[in-house]
């Protein structure tokens, strides 16, 4: 299901990132429920949600890098 707002994203996204970040998740994860609804679209037996989570990470990370005091930052 997509995230309609980023007080809805998973509590574990929601402590550890910044706001922009959050805001980067939630758009990269509803764009890759859309992009991977057909199994064929993915690889293994991954659901559409792991794929759609691993995809909103991956655009965190393009932007955000964890830095030495725990938090993430913008690179």
């Amino acid at each position: 299901m997509p995230y309609s707002d980023t007080n809805e994203l998973p509590d574990s996204v929601q402590r550890v990132l910044p706001m922009h970040a959050q805001d980067i998740y939630k758009e990269a994860y509803n764009n890759a429920l859309d992009q991977y609804k057909d199994p064929k679209s993915r690889r293994g037996n991954e659901s559409q949600e792991e794929v759609a989570h691993k995809v909103a990470w991956s655009a965190v990370k393009d932007e955000y890098a964890k830095g030495d005091d725990g938090k993430w930052h913008r690179r």
